[in-house]
């Protein structure tokens, strides 16, 4: 494939998905544009019938992938990863107008999304195990072994790197793959990675990229075939995700929503402060599982520091991203807008101020910056998912660390001081999977392990040392020269 062809022509994948080829879905549902309404093209659904058959054919693909030689797995990975680099630039484009990001928020998830690649080819050259103190004549070991099938259920909001964060390694590992992307941004989040291994020389039948409703998703989560499922998604849904894989005894990997703390210090730098709040709360509209959902201010600062941010708010551009430079650009759906609109307006009922913003054009949301809030407010519990900035006053560092912890969720927070000791001493105490020090909550490198506590997850990571870990299970293995003679 020459670097001037395109990666995803329409004539492959309209009407269409994957199961090792490109065939026709059960139904077809239209790819649209959230910043201009515009179809974009169709494309093929899965039944729960079409789950079924695929996630059979996976499991018996899987053998024959899991006993290829390590170096022949490892190149097919790297040749997606070129792949990856190579189209790049056509992949952010999808990005942009099917899911309303910003062209540089497409392009770092498209280079991200390739170095997870190029990290996942690493995978099948490691050691997969031990040997254990034994008796003398038995060899004792325990080894690290694919689980079969996995099922991948990913979200909108970064379609393809949160898909492939799972995909890449659990090929890489020797399992087989159930990827149901998000319908909204099937094409960038799912097909995308289709071509790329398709393109790669993975065998068919090893990676199924099938668009569904909650019907296929329950489907999969069901099937007898699957081992494994790892959902990113709201908590709400990951509940029931969790519930239906305990019952049919799966592992379960569930990375879902939080309710953010941004902590700042009164000896932070106050314009570092802004840029990190800024880009917290307003990176790609606030749809993001680490947006910074709550920022406490010290007292002392806490004046200028709203004033500061209003500012900013004000001077961020909104507008279709796919058209011009822009800082934000629409949310997903109405659905998502008219959660966000109510939020706002349950916050202000219960005492808030909107600073600015709180309105919307379309699916465009304006920059909002809510004071005035209290623990009881439903802006301080609930996540918006949305560009609102929740600006909160504390005065001690006890209060901070009181109202950071006073969340259900515990997925990222992050501390801005000049004080590094004091932050790390405020840090330890905070019930989060995620911390930084001197930075903004959004934060993921590929090489860590990503996971939140409470109900922002299962107590499980996936990234980095974590994937060895969550894709595979151990099996112990003893070899002796001969049987014993025992005395029963």
């Amino acid at each position: 494939m020459g670097a001037s062809e395109t990666l995803l022509p329409a004539g492959i994948w309209t009407d269409r998905l994957f199961d090792g080829q490109w065939r026709e879905g059960s139904a077809v549902a239209a790819v649209v544009e959230p910043a201009t309404g515009a179809e974009l093209g169709r494309i093929g659904m899965a039944d729960a019938a079409m789950v079924a058959g695929s996630a059979a054919a996976a499991a018996q693909a899987q053998r024959a992938w899991a006993a290829a030689p390590y170096e022949e797995r490892a190149q097919v990975l790297r040749r997606a990863a070129q792949l990856a680099e190579q189209h790049g630039g056509e992949i952010s484009g999808w990005i942009v107008r099917e899911s309303g990001s910003t062209r540089a928020k497409a392009a770092f998830e498209a280079s991200i999304t390739a170095k997870a690649l190029h990290e996942a080819a690493a995978l099948p050259a490691r050691s997969n195990g031990e040997v254990l103190p034994s008796t003398p004549g038995r060899l004792s070991l325990a080894r690290r072994r694919p689980l079969g099938v996995v099922g991948v259920i990913s979200p909108f909001n970064f379609p393809l790197y949160l898909a492939m964060r799972a995909v890449a390694p659990a090929l890489a590992l020797g399992n087989a793959v159930v990827l149901k992307p998000d319908p909204r941004t099937a094409v960038c989040g799912g097909f995308a990675i289709a071509r790329l291994f398709e393109l790669a020389g993975l065998p068919a039948g090893v990676l199924h990229v099938l668009p569904g409703d909650g019907a296929a998703g329950a489907a999969l989560t069901a099937d007898p075939h699957v081992a494994m499922i790892q959902f990113t998604g709201s908590t709400a849904a990951g509940r029931k995700v969790g519930e239906a894989a305990g019952k049919h005894l799966k592992k379960v990997s569930l990375e879902l929503g939080g309710k953010n703390s941004l902590i700042v210090l009164d000896d932070a730098d106050l314009d570092l402060a802004i840029a990190n709040t800024a880009w917290g709360v307003y990176l790609h509209q606030g749809q993001i599982c680490m947006s910074s959902g709550r920022v406490l201010v010290q007292r002392g600062i806490y004046p200028r520091f709203l004033d500061k941010l209003v500012a900013k708010a004000k001077g961020l551009t909104v507008g279709d991203p796919a058209r011009g430079e822009v800082a934000l650009g629409p949310l997903i759906n109405a659905a998502q807008r008219d959660h966000a609109a109510k939020v706002v307006a349950a916050a202000t009922a219960a005492g808030a101020t909107v600073e600015t913003g709180g309105g919307y054009d379309g699916l465009f949301f304006e920059p909002t910056v809510l004071s005035g809030i209290t623990p009881d407010n439903p802006a301080f519990r609930e996540e918006i998912f949305a560009p609102v900035a929740v600006v909160v006053p504390f005065d001690s560092d006890e209060d901070a660390i009181a109202l950071a912890n006073d969340t259900e969720y515990g997925l990222s927070m992050a501390i801005l001081s000049r004080d590094v000791g004091r932050a790390l001493r405020l840090g330890e105490r905070l019930r989060t999977g995620l911390l930084h020090i001197n930075d903004q909550t959004v934060n993921d490198e590929v090489i860590n392990p990503f996971g939140g506590v409470g109900a922002s997850g299962n107590g499980t990571s996936i990234g980095g040392p974590a994937n060895w870990e969550e894709f595979t299970q151990w099996q112990w293995l003893t070899v002796k020269g001969e049987a014993p003679a025992y005395p029963i």
